[in-house]
């Protein structure tokens, strides 16, 4: 055991405080130290308002425009929807003074806007990305990065080409959680990673994307052509304008939703650059309502062996008709211990390997042997592997965890890291590249579903092989 690995377990296993401001529902029944998470990014001195633009005013885009102004220094001055009444609400929500338009052109031609946050269908996510980045706008765009995976490569492009701040919206890459269990793997206190699993499974009609519609719409109150974008033309569609997700024209179902959350972790905690091969296999099962996104994909990565860690299998799943309830755990395997991950709580367990072989009287060879055979193993062993200079049983540390304090959000911490980079203080993690190199697999993984074949990916260069 290295002397990092002894000094943290140490200090963490004395460490029963249950301090102030954690979640009392979360700590019932823990008979385990619990910690508070600090958060992970801190907001810069705000010497002048950054003013941003919000593109597509739906659901996520109420969440990431809310916490943006909670970012000190952070004004609301645009907003662009296709749907008449969503406009209204952005005033009626953010004030009159907010200039409102069907037209994101319209935005990033303001010269009073320093960033937008891009929160549409994924199928606008490049597009929209690139034109800001030209204009000048610093950029946070929803996950995935990309609809499609030969799309990577321009927003890379782009982004490097403007020198503008531009941060991918799974906030996971700036949660407090996944922070600290990164702090764990490079101190080395899971050993060598040979296995990950992580799952983010669903129940009801919310959670499978059945979000809620105004029952009776006037197509004239929605810009149906400029929604449909690159898409194929069709007739006017209520469902699937304000259901996109469900919808492989629009959206990139529960790979491009919900595995890029899962990845993203990942690849913060570990460093890694990707998979080099992906198999996933996947239906619709239970969502029979008119989609033809898949309900249930199951992906199955191998990623190799590189400076960052040793190669080991990742398994990936999300299940939008769970009978169970839903919900997922995140679990990093190493050789001497594993990280549970909840969303933003982290929980460590190790243990300590014997530094002598084991035997066993119960489920070993020793009791096929000859009474004889079995005295003379044991008096060799003790002389061999003496008590005080050898470990002879596995040795396990008492687990250790970490929860962020009641009213935490990832999402905030996400939000300041962005606009710190916007000021030019720190760097964005989840930067074009690191965005792709988690949506590249994901969408990669719908493919293999789809088609029924292993998908090889270039973890390196990000691209198909």
């Amino acid at each position: 055991m290295s002397t990092n690995r002894r000094k943290f377990l140490k200090k963490a296993a004395a460490a029963t405080t249950l301090l102030t401001g954690v979640s009392r529902q979360a700590l019932a029944g823990s008979s385990h130290p619990v910690q508070l998470l600090e958060p992970y990014a801190k907001p810069v001195a705000a010497t002048d308002n950054i003013r941003i633009g919000l593109i597509g005013c739906g659901i996520i885009g109420h969440y990431d425009t809310d916490t943006a102004l909670k970012v000190p220094g952070v004004e609301l001055a645009a907003v662009c929807d296709l749907y008449d009444d969503r406009l209204v609400r952005a005033k009626e929500k953010w004030g009159n003074q907010i200039f409102t338009t069907r037209d994101f052109r319209e935005i990033l031609q303001r010269k009073d806007i320093d960033a937008v946050l891009i929160c549409t269908p994924d199928h606008w996510h490049d597009h929209i990305s690139i034109a800001a980045l030209n204009a000048g706008k610093h950029v946070y765009c929803e996950k995935p990065m990309v609809h499609h995976i030969e799309e990577g490569a321009a927003v890379i492009a782009a982004a490097k080409k403007s020198g503008k701040a531009f941060q991918v919206g799974s906030q996971r890459a700036s949660s407090a959680g996944i922070h600290k269990a990164r702090e764990w793997y490079e101190k080395g206190l899971i050993g060598e990673i040979n296995y990950v699993e992580a799952a983010m499974d669903r129940c009801d009609a919310l959670g499978a994307w059945n979000y809620t519609m105004p029952f009776d719409i006037d197509p004239k109150a929605i810009d149906w052509d400029r929604f449909l974008g690159d898409a194929p033309k069709r007739s006017f569609d209520a469902t699937r304008f304000f259901r996109w997700r469900n919808y492989k024209e629009y959206g990139t179902g529960v790979a491009g939703d919900l595995f890029v959350h899962l990845i993203t972790a990942l690849h913060t905690i570990t460093g890694s650059l990707g998979p080099n091969r992906i198999f996933a296999t996947g239906d619709l099962n239970y969502w029979k309502d008119g989609r033809d996104a898949m309900d249930l994909v199951t992906g199955l990565m191998d990623y190799p062996k590189t400076d960052k860690h040793a190669s080991f299998t990742f398994m990936t799943r999300v299940n939008l008709a769970d009978g169970g309830g839903g919900g997922g755990v995140t679990r990093l395997v190493g050789s001497d211990g594993v990280i549970e991950l909840g969303w933003n709580d982290a929980t460590l367990k190790t243990l300590k390997r014997p530094s002598a072989p084991m035997y066993s009287p119960y489920y070993d060879a020793l009791f096929t042997y000859s009474e004889a055979e079995q005295q003379k193993f044991l008096k060799q062993y003790d002389e061999k592997y003496p008590k005080g200079k050898f470990t002879h049983d596995v040795e396990f540390a008492e687990k250790v965890s970490f929860m962020p304090a009641d009213g935490y959000d990832d999402r905030y911490d996400h939000m300041v890291v962005f606009f710190n980079a916007v000021r030019g203080e720190g760097k964005i993690l989840e930067d074009a590249v690191f965005g792709f190199r988690a949506a590249g697999p994901s969408l990669a993984a719908n493919m293999s579903a789809e088609q029924k074949r292993v998908i090889n990916w270039d973890p390196l260069n990000i691209k198909l092989k």
